[in-house]
Order: C-alpha cells, then structure tokens, then sequence
C-alpha cells in the first residue's frame, strides 16, 4: 500500500469514526433471533442475518444508498394463495432499513413508498432512486428519506407479463448505461434528460457485471448466461442478429446438490429427481452474482454465485476468460456454496455490499412459482407440506470471509473530489462503481486532471478502466488521451480506450486511428483484435481506403472464428455492399463464411427484416399468463378457480381426460357443449349447455390458444400447446347441428 493510499484511507475513515461517536451512545434495539442451524456453508465463511420479519415480507431486490443502508422491493402481494389473489392489489413497497445500534442487524425500518403494485427493481442513481412499478419505469428525488419531483423514466418498462417475466435488475455498469434482465432496453441521464436505446436481449431474473463491464444473467433452467463482449457491441448494425457473441451459455452443468428432497414444479417428470427424490438440475434459478467486494479469498474474486431457491441454495461458478470468450464451470461436484434443509430459505437475488461482503436477498416464501405455472403435482404438494401457509417471512442474509473483516465504507455524499478520485483505486467495485457515479452526476469537473494523471499513471486495470468511463461520462475525453492510454495499457483497458475512441471517428482523426491500431494488432492479442474488428466499420465510413485494408488483416487471421465475423459485420452498416464487392473478387474469400454472414445481413436489409431487439417496443406477455387471466375471467365462474369444478353448474377440469387431448378442449371451448359428460369415470348432467366462445368477435385464435396452454398445464400433469392456426381450422369443424357438441361426437373427433 502507498504512502498516499494510506493517508487517504485514515482520512476516509476518520470521518466514519465520528459518526460512530455521534451514534456510538444510542440505545439498544429489540432485534429478531434467527437461528442459522439448517444451513450449511463453504468453510472460511460465515452467514449472518442482517435483517428479518417484522421488518421485511417478501422482498425481491436491494440496494445500498450513499450511507451504506439497505433499500428493498417487497412483494407481498406475490403468491400468497394458490391462485394469486393479491397479485394486483397496491400492498407492496420500498423500504429503508436501519442499523441504529450499529451492531450489524437491522433494528429499524421506515417506508420510503407504499402502496405500489408489485415492485421488483430498484437503483440508486443520479442522487435519487430509480425503481419499476409495472408497467412504468419511476425516477424519485429524495429529501430526508421522502420522495420528491417524481418523473416518469419509461411508460412501458414493462407493460405485460406476469412478474417470473417482466424486466427487472437495473444494473448501473461501469459504461454509464443502466441494463435489465428480461429486456432489450437500457437508461441512461444526461444533462438531466433521461434515454433509452435497445440492447441485447438479456435473461429472466437478474443481473450482474465483471469488472472488464460484461454482463451475466441466467433464466429457469439455465443457471449462467452471458455476453463474450461489451454490451452493444455487435448490435449497431439493426439488420444483423448475432449468435456466438452474446446470449451464451457459459456453461452446460446445470447440476445442483441440495441438502434435502424439495418440493418443485414437474417432480414427477423423468430426471427432474433423483431416486432419493433429490431436484437434479436447475429448474428455478436467478439473480446471478458477480463477487467484486475484494475481501474474499482471491480464488473467489469475480466468481459468479447463482441463486438456486426451489432448492434451498447458492451455487458458485469460476470464471475463466480467454479475451473472445468466457467460459464458467462449478467450483465443486456434489456439494454447493451455501445450502440449507429449510425450505422456505428462496434465494432470489444476490448484491456486493460496500463492505465487501456479499448479500444474500432471501424472499423466504414456501410459494416461489406463479400460479399460471402450477402444475396439479405441485399443488399437491405444497398444500401436502403447507408451504402455502409461509407467507408473512423475508431475509436479509450476509456472507463473510472469515479471515478478513467486512471494511468500513464512507458516505459518499460528505467526500470530497480528490477522496472520490482516490476511491477508484479500492479493491472493492462497489465502492468503485459508486465514485464513479457521483464525479459524474455531480459533475466534478475538478476531477478530469486527476482522473487523467491516474488513467496513465494507475497499473490497476480496473481503475484505469473505472477512470476512463468516469472522462467519458464527464466529456471530457480526447483522441489524442485514448491513443496514449491504449498504446501504454494492459489490454483489457486498451479494448476500453478503443471503443471510446469510436466517439472521435472523423477523416481528421483517421491517420492515428489507423496507426494505433496497427501497432495494437502487433501485440497479437486476441481481447485486442476482436474490438478492433467491432471498430473498424465505423472507421471505414469517414475513411474507408485506410481502414479496408486491416479488415482484411483481420478477416486472413481468424477466417473461422465467428466471434470476429459477427464483430466486424456489426460494425459495417452502410459500408456492406461495398466490403462484399471488393472481397468477392479476392480468391482468398471465395469460401468465406464472414462472406455468407454478410450476404445474410445484406438480404435482410432488403426485405427490411431488423433484429427484434430494434423493432420490440415491449415485452410480449407469455401465454400461459395470458391464458390464466382469461380463465379467471371466463371460465373459473363455472369451473372454479381450482378447476375443481362447481355442484351444479360445471364438471371439474383437473385431471380431466379430457384435457388430455388439446384439440378436442379446443372443440369444447370454441363451440361449446351440450348434454351429459362423464369426467374420471363420473357422470355429470346439469341440463345446461356450456356456450363456446365463438361467437365472442373479441376473443382471438390466440385467445384460445393461450386458455388451452394455461389450462392443460393447470390441471393435467402434461401440458399442451395449439397453434393459432390450428385453432383457426377448428372454428370450421362444425358438430352435426352446427351448436354446441355432444360427448359422442367429440370421442368420434377424437381419432381424427
């Protein structure tokens, strides 16, 4: 440690003492004991719980203000009854816990908003707080804890979907963008004006960076995902849709090791359990962590931790990166990161903490999957061990390394220029990614000589790299910085610079583009080369004779490395038709697969067919949602919201043979019906005629379709799926009388 660190942290941490004093005298607080026995943890850790009922039920996500307290989403209006009954009543919040006594344990909680209707994500940005209420996307000042000058961020952050499906995560990355799971959007303020501009399509539950600024996200069965490169790399061209450079499956193990036999959705489905009843593989997993608090062991720094809650745990992936890719595997067989045999422990999302320790959100809910999804076994199941009954539960858990105590953090809102300066240099990226955020948005222009003086001078990639974004955000970057910062830089901050320097692609500016990169290329990297081919086709349209040629450089060093092809295509743009004439009179290419990439995005320009990501304006809701609210609306009157069916009026529908075959339920719901049926060997004659929904002009072939997928996956253990276009040719398939059919004739229909 420098003599200059140290000086700088005793100042930092004097500051944090005199807090201690003026708070140190407080009283003590009646706190919840949580007993941890049921759970068991990697050795060299220790789990402690930070916060607890009465002060939370049903949280989703947090984050850490300037002061270092915890703001949480709460949900609990989610899955309280098998049906979901509170999903869309106003009884959810935003709350901000507090450690009054300073013991580590929250002792106090004060409601920042309530009455909201299902919140699931939440940011500390800008000085205020960003959250989702859907469908809107809400910016909040805040003054001494309350809201203030609310503006609507977005209108349709996510306007459809049932909440396993809608955007979520609000991650701030080191670039200055704030990205989402679930949503091929991303946010950004500037000069006080809020944008949005599409993105990769990115996972379901979660989110999380590494220090380089890529992205991690995973969904249900899936438990890592990621991008090989920075985001919005290989999406500037809008008639290209890459496949090999983001959206990857880094890993193919998707084997969990829970402590205990679990109670999941499809248990009775092949080799979703063991022969010990034992949940096999992912089938719920979420809120992916990439651990950047720097007082793990350094084997832990920048692993990813995934939450597993159907079965009660933590895993952990290591990373290994290979500048075009990255590649995960788990840390173990047979035993995971952080388990327990209590199974209302439900993991859901994962934080760095600005003490370095890593925080652990747990829902603690016996009911975790939507009622859209529930299959009958499950249902069984969770009335079986009354899961349903834990409701009014939520955690807080923290995880830290024994051998290194958790680091006391500043408040950000009493430091100075040259103390936030200096905190890019800690080894925990919280506290990094904070300083960042408030030079920029408290536009401390006094830091750009400094923030310079430790881009060039700082042997630390990920400060260089936290520096550089901090210029940018400051405009207050030149062409003339960056070539000198990637000419005397490791390469992962020499890819950085070359991104940046896209913003400074003139005819002007050419001739040292094209020299750097020339003597980038030397260096034989590969991290290098690929953002170098990214970059290349935004140099080419102000000067494309002295850029052209180093293309083909590229292009002769990695012909079957479709990562490079996808980079350099995605760059292009107007410069397409241009680069396919003058390759196809080269023998080199004559068999190119970059060629055929290129003719395919060529193609699609024509038809005028984008990548979905620039032509979505929302996310479209899922159909078994979709389903489900039509059922409630339509059917359950009659059949029961159970499918239990009601004396009198209509026969059950759970495990009815009838469901079974998805064209004949087709028939029923579309045409009705009349006269007896006989349902699991019993008979049923209510002299009433179910009508169809035919005659309904509103509901749609895809109406029917969505009923059919909710209802088949409800109340039978094997769900079914009809296209539109079958529903469409069973609107014409007629019963004898042209009304509503008879049980006779739909056994007839049966075999057709």
């Amino acid at each position: 440690m420098t003599v200059l660190y140290r000086i700088r942290e005793l100042r930092i941490k004097s500051r944090l003492f005199l807090t201690l004093l003026v708070f140190g005298c407080k009283t003590s607080y009646e706190e919840p004991k949580i007993l941890l026995e049921e759970y068991q943890l990697e050795d060299g850790f220790r789990l402690e719980v930070v916060a607890s009922e009465p002060h939370l039920k049903a949280p989703v996500a947090i984050d850490f203000d300037a002061q270092g307290r915890i703001w949480v989403a709460q949900m609990p209006g989610y899955m309280n009854d098998m049906q979901g009954s509170d999903e869309t009543k106003p009884v959810g919040n935003i709350k901000i816990l507090e450690d009054l006594d300073e013991d580590g344990v929250v002792d106090h909680s004060k409601v920042f908003l309530d009455s909201l209707v299902m919140p699931r994500a939440l940011a500390h940005v800008y000085g205020g707080l960003l959250y989702a209420e859907p469908p809107k996307l809400w910016f909040v000042e805040i003054e001494d804890d309350k809201p203030v000058h609310r503006v609507l961020v977005d209108s349709i952050y996510a306007s459809k979907g049932n909440p396993e499906h809608q955007p979520n995560g609000l991650l701030l990355n080191i670039d200055n963008w704030i990205y989402n799971a679930k949503s091929n959007f991303r946010y950004r303020r500037r000069n006080g004006i809020w944008e949005k501009e599409p993105t990769t399509f990115r996972g379901q539950w979660g989110i999380s960076h590494d220090n380089f600024g890529r992205l991690y996200y995973n969904d249900n069965s899936r438990q890592l995902l990621g991008d090989y490169v920075l985001p919005n790399r290989v999406v500037r061209n809008p008639y290209f849709t890459p496949k090999v450079s983001v959206d990857q499956m880094l890993t193919k193990d998707q084997r969990v090791y829970p402590l205990h036999a679990t109670t999941v959705n499809r248990g009775y489905a092949q080799g979703v359990l063991n022969n010990d009843s034992i949940l096999v593989h992912a089938t719920a997993a979420c809120g992916p962590l990439v651990y950047r608090g720097g007082t793990f062991p350094k084997a832990y720094e920048q692993n990813v931790f995934v939450c597993i809650p159907e079965g009660n745990l933590i895993k952990r992936n290591i990373l290994k990166f290979t500048g075009d890719s990255t590649i995960a595997a788990q840390a173990w067989e047979h035993r995971e990161f952080l388990a327990s045999t209590d199974e209302g422990f439900r993991p859901v999302n994962l934080n760095n903490g600005p003490d370095g320790s890593m925080y652990v959100v747990d829902m603690h809910r016996g009911m975790i999957g939507h009622h859209a999804y529930l299959s009958p076994y499950l249902k069984k199941k969770v009335k079986g061990n009354q899961l349903d009954t834990l409701i009014n539960f939520g955690r807080i858990l923290r995880v830290q390394n024994e051998t290194s105590k958790a680091k006391p953090f500043p408040n950000f809102e009493t430091l100075n220029t040259e103390e936030l300066v200096f905190l890019l240099q800690n080894p925990n990226g919280w506290i990094r990614n904070r300083a960042q955020h408030y030079l920029i948005f408290k536009e401390e222009t006094g830091a750009i000589e400094p923030l310079k003086n430790l881009t060039l001078g700082q042997e630390n990639p990920w400060t260089k790299i936290h520096a550089l974004y901090t210029l940018e955000g400051l405009d207050a970057l030149s062409v003339d910085f960056l070539v000198s910062v990637a000419k005397n830089s490791l390469a992962d901050v020499a890819m950085h610079a070359i991104v940046l320097m896209e913003a400074f692609a003139s005819k002007e500016n050419g001739k040292k583009a094209e020299s750097l990169f020339k003597d980038l290329m030397k260096r034989g990297n590969n991290g290098i080369d690929l953002y170098i081919g990214s970059t290349l086709g935004t140099w080419m349209a102000v000067d494309r004779e002295r850029f052209f040629p180093q293309m083909v450089t590229l292009l002769d060093r990695y012909p079957n490395k479709p990562i490079f092809h996808e980079a350099i295509l995605s760059g292009l743009s107007e410069k397409e038709l241009f680069v396919k004439k003058s390759l196809d009179t080269s023998p080199d290419f004559v068999h190119s697969p970059f060629l055929s990439l290129l003719a395919q995005s060529i193609a699609q320009r024509t038809k005028g067919t984008m990548n979905p990501i620039f032509s979505r304006i929302t996310l479209a809701e899922d159909n078994r949602t979709s389903g489900a609210k039509m059922f409630f609306e339509i059917c359950a009157s009659c059949h029961g919201i159970n499918g239990q069916g009601i004396q009198g009026l209509a026969p059950p529908l759970m495990n009815s043979e009838h469901i079974e075959n998805a064209e004949r339920l087709g028939l029923i719901i579309l045409h009705g019906l009349e006269g007896p049926i006989e349902v699991n060997g019993e008979h049923y004659d209510f002299n009433l005629a179910m009508p169809g929904l035919i005659r309904n002009e509103n509901i749609t072939d895809k109406d029917i379709a969505d009923i059919i997928s909710y209802v088949t996956n409800a109340f039978s253990d094997n769900p079914k799926v009809l296209t539109e276009e079958k529903v469409k040719e069973l609107r014409s398939t007629k019963s004898r009388n042209g009304s509503e059919y008879t049980m006779q004739e739909l056994l007839e229909y049966s075999g057709k």
